[in-house]
């Protein structure tokens, strides 16, 4: 990326997720340097500093899409919008990092799957991004490369599949393996929750008949337990009322992993969560795959490749089904779209948050301005949008991305490559001290009990009186 510019963004209301101000903010070196009020005199500015008015908007840290599969090789295709159009069509929506998932077939080297997605990243990506990666089987091999990659690869989430049988679906006792190992090099276990028995038997039914919706239990938080939510744009502005639609590539287009959920109040019940901290966090599933490869599925829906398009479109979705609904104020918006992410994947301050030595991912946000989000105007690379025809309130004028106007009034000013991975740490403070406070209040102790000395059954055995005990020549009564 060619030198951040030095910039006075002046006059907006800078929004963070805990409160809002009105204030300049100062950014030099590529991070905010200083926020306040009337850091600038009016007048002419300094020679080498642009000024971006941003009176009357809102000045937002860039959001953070935690969940994309950028040019995903996938159900025998890929993903149309690679890693390039993609973080291209991200910084357009107002994201400015995104987190991609490298995912190893079974039997396959954790190691060399992180190897070959930043092979594919690092030239293309506009925007800063980084890995999680799955874990799709288990051994020694896969346990001792999950501790390499959280210790020298800046890997810090990996994710698990109950879902795709015989591809990527991994058993109970090997997802509680890579569940302890998470807890014990502090990473973050991510979980895709279906019964993938259930579906497969499911499906196989179905294709005796007319294809359907299939649905599967989803894992709930319970307990007390440390476990955040991620609703995707997707389940917050559309439903599965599409799987009905008369026209096969409308259809076809929706298909996905979960699937959308046929009841058409699913959405408003999920930003009602989100909303009210029941949910945390939110990404797309961004997978997109054009009509033609869709219809590899078009004898066999269980052939269609899962994967809908968001990356450009979760910003405005959510402020339109959120804030402008009346749901959330706009500190939650930045909560559940940028600093919630960067807290639980160890990111903040750095990311997630306008504040002196923060990284200058900004977005100047026009919450009174309309668009209408179509395909015939997106920056994706897809032939069709699950949102076709939504009127979403509140608009990106402005994408910044570590100190550089990357995106302005609907053009780019960015080239491939110009992104940045990030590695990550493990132990997010976020949270590993609540697990780390339970687990030191929560230890058992012993008890000290006198021995026991009464009686004992003896198991029924060939040559033994049943009912008998040792020693003693009595009759026992069990209680």
């Amino acid at each position: 990326m060619e030198a951040p510019s030095r910039l006075l963004i002046r006059g907006g209301r800078v929004v963070n997720d805990d409160f809002s101000q009105v204030a300049d903010v100062l950014v030099e070196g590529g991070v905010v340097r200083a926020l306040g009020p009337n850091l600038l005199p009016p007048g002419d500015a300094p020679a080498g500093l642009r000024v971006l008015d941003a009176r009357g908007k809102l000045v937002l840290p860039g959001g953070i899409d935690t969940h994309t599969h950028m040019q995903f090789p996938f159900m025998g295709s890929r993903s149309v919008d690679d890693f390039h159009q993609g973080t291209k069509a991200a910084l357009a929506g107002g994201t400015t990092m995104i987190l991609d998932f490298a995912i190893p077939q079974k039997g396959e080297s954790l190691l060399e799957a992180f190897a070959t997605w930043r092979g594919w990243a690092d030239p293309k990506v506009c925007c800063d991004y980084s890995l999680h990666v799955a874990v799709t089987w288990w051994s020694e091999q896969v346990k001792e490369e999950m501790k390499i990659l959280t210790r020298d690869k800046g890997v810090n989430s990996f994710k698990m599949f109950m879902a795709y049988k015989d591809v990527y679906m991994v058993r109970d006792s090997e997802l509680y393996e890579a569940f302890s190992r998470c807890k014990d090099i502090g990473a973050v276990a991510q979980v895709h929750a279906e019964n993938g028995d259930l579906i497969a038997e499911n499906c196989s039914r179905e294709l005796g008949s007319l294809p359907g919706q299939i649905t599967s239990p989803a894992l709930r938080a319970s307990m007390g337990k440390v476990v955040y939510g991620e609703p995707i744009a997707a389940s917050l502005g559309t439903d599965g009322t599409h799987y009905w639609n008369e026209e096969w590539r409308h259809a076809a287009h929706h298909v996905m992993g979960p699937p959308l959920r046929p009841d058409p109040s699913t959405p408003d019940f999920l930003m009602n969560l989100l909303a009210n901290d029941d949910l945390t966090t939110t990404g797309t599933d961004h997978c997109t795959f054009n009509t033609c490869q869709k219809a590899l599925g078009k004898e066999d829906f269980t052939k269609i490749p899962n994967g809908v398009n968001g990356v450009e479109d979760r910003m405005s979705v959510i402020w339109e089904k959120g804030v402008h609904s009346g749901k959330m104020d706009e500190n939650r918006f930045v909560a559940v779209t940028s600093t919630n992410a960067a807290k639980i994947f160890n990111l903040y301050p750095r990311k997630g948050r306008i504040a002196i030595g923060s990284d200058a991912d900004i977005v100047i946000w026009d919450p009174k301005a309309t668009r209408t989000i179509s395909a015939q105007t997106h920056h994706q690379a897809v032939n069709f949008n699950i949102f076709e025809g939504m009127v979403c309130h509140g608009v990106p004028l402005v994408t910044i991305s570590r100190g550089k106007v990357v995106y302005e009034a609907g053009v780019f000013n960015v080239v491939a490559g110009e992104g940045k991975f990030i590695p990550r740490k493990p132990f997010a403070d976020y949270i590993y001290k609540r697990i780390k406070q339970r687990d030191q209040t929560c230890q058992p102790t012993p008890v000290e009990r006198a021995p026991y000395t009464g009686e004992v059954v003896v198991p029924k055995s060939e040559g033994t009186r049943e009912g008998s005990t040792a020693g003693t020549g009595r009759q026992a009564h069990p209680p």
